[in-house]
């Protein structure tokens, strides 16, 4: 029986207790950043009104104003936050233990049959989180300070799922009547939300009854400004602090000192036919791999601001290089011998038609005889399912919200796989698969994550050729912004401006 613990951190009582013996330097220091507002130009205003049941969850983590019962580090292992210590009752049911003395935004406690009824509303929601999509789970509380939570069927990433932004915990005002959630003073974070302003702002202010460290800011100013030229100049003109997403034509017109690139849990991939057309023999897939150049990729279309891939997954999850051996040889036999192929992707990311462009180039000195499909992804999504390319470059997440890779490489590579553009369906593929699903969260898992990457590397029905980037601007003076590859995490308690220009 595994159980995990952590002993909770000091209430607000104790903080208070602890900054009257405090040397004044200490209390100088609180002071000097007591005033201070962190200004924020975030990518994409919220599609649903900053409900926490849809992707906009991922706002209100970024600004640290909701929290769930489960954090993941690093690297994706859970860790405790609103639940002190969980543990495995059996088979399908996980007990998590509720962390005392806690309030919500509103002034009301946290309690067991708060968390049993938040987590009840999101597995009730319509449309689902989709954090729970295909996942049914019943919960309820045992004691006044834990809840059990029950799933259908073995569920081993129970607490991984629990860590999801879409499944923070709420106090009991922000549910409406009508199935909305409105979280405007009602999560548990460090920073409390004060004002929604549509898709134009939101304002959230320091709140000081948190239950462990006290945020250093006063509060956070965030503006949605989705044009990523006039994010850029938000930065460069200093009228914003943190900046997301610089587009990669705007980065050499920017300090680089204010540039911080973050690697994404994201690789751009080639995606080659197994099932039908020239790909479905691994001699020509073998050629194919070989005369890719992942290098020229890297420095041409994405100015450098990219790495070269060696499997599927990538630097964010930083795991992963070292449990990764050699991979198998793919050596190539000959030439294509002029054998033609269609080359698919999509315009929605500026970059992967010119990358198709340079592959073309690097497949027609190989012998093939190349011709592009490149339509909008609404437009060819339906065709690259169903296998009507020969070739398709993709830039997949690699991670979903439970921080795991196993659902990605199930849906694009298992026999049943739905996103299974390679059409690959291999034995050896889906056994490997099934035991990484079936492994713990943990060492145990990672190594038979790795072991999967490495039999579909074998079979050529993918080809990793590069994992993205993104760049967040942070102005001088900006101290511990996070710069987190899931993107859950931006403002910390730990985060501060420097005085001067404040």
């Amino acid at each position: 029986m595994s159980r995990i613990r952590l002993s909770p951190r000091p209430i607000l009582a104790g903080l208070l207790a602890l900054a009257a013996v405090l040397p004044s330097g200490a209390m100088a220091q609180e002071g000097a950043t007591a005033g201070q507002r962190l200004r924020l130009a975030m990518l994409q205003p919220p599609r649903s009104g900053l409900n926490p049941l849809t992707d906009d969850a991922f706002k209100l983590s970024r600004w640290s104003a909701a929290e769930t019962l489960v954090r993941l580090d690093t690297d994706g292992t859970p860790q405790p936050l609103l639940s002190t210590g969980w543990t495995r009752v059996d088979e399908r049911t996980w007990r998590f233990d509720i962390r005392d003395n806690v309030l919500f935004h509103d002034g009301t406690p946290l309690t067991a049959e708060r968390v049993a009824a938040s987590l009840t509303a999101a597995t009730k929601a319509v449309p689902k989180p989709r954090i729970l999509d295909g996942v049914q789970l019943e919960i309820e509380t045992d004691g006044e300070r834990a809840v059990l939570v029950r799933s259908a069927v073995s569920d081993p990433l129970l607490p991984n799922r629990l860590s999801s932004p879409q499944l923070a915990i709420f106090a009991a005002r922000a549910y409406g009547a009508d199935g909305r959630v409105n979280p405007i003073e009602a999560g548990t974070g460090p920073f409390v939300l004060k004002e929604i302003n549509g898709t134009t702002s939101a304002r959230l202010d320091r709140f000081d009854a948190y239950w462990g460290e006290r945020a250093r800011l006063a509060g956070i100013d965030a503006d949605y400004v989705p044009d990523g030229t006039a994010r850029a100049a938000a930065l460069r003109t200093g009228t914003a602090d943190v900046v997301e997403a610089i587009p990669v034509s705007q980065a050499a017109l920017l300090d680089p000192e204010l540039i911080h690139e973050v690697p994404m849990p994201r690789t751009n991939t080639l995606y080659l036919n197994t099932r039908r057309g020239p790909f479905a023999d691994a001699r020509l897939r073998r050629i194919a791999a070989a005369a890719i150049d992942r290098a020229a990729l890297v420095r041409t279309v994405y100015e450098g601001r990219a790495d070269v891939a060696k499997g599927l997954l990538g630097p964010a999850l930083p795991w992963a290089a070292a449990l990764r051996g050699e991979p198998a040889a793919l050596a190539p036999e000959g030439k294509a011998d002029g054998a033609e192929i269609v080359l698919g992707t999509f315009t929605d990311r500026a970059e992967l038609p010119e990358v198709a462009v340079l592959l073309e180039q690097q497949l027609t000195a190989a012998g093939f005889r190349v011709r592009q499909d490149v339509r909008q992804y609404a437009h060819i999504e339906a065709d690259a399912l169903a296998g009507r390319f020969d070739a398709f470059i993709l830039s997949r997440a690699t991670v979903l919200d439970s921080g795991d890779p196993v659902s990605y490489m199930v849906s694009d590579f298992s026999c049943k796989g739905s996103f299974n553009i390679a059409q690959l369906c291999d034995e050896g593929v889906d056994e490997a698969l099934r035991r990484a699903a079936a492994a713990p969260a943990g060492d145990e898992r990672q190594r038979a994550v790795m072991a999967a990457e490495a039999a579909i590397l074998a079979t050529g029905a993918a080809v990793p050729m590069l994992h993205e980037r993104v760049m967040q601007g942070e102005a001088d003076g900006v101290n511990a912004a996070a710069r987190d590859p899931r993107e859950r995490e931006l403002v910390r308690t730990a985060t501060t401006l420097a005085s001067a220009g404040q």
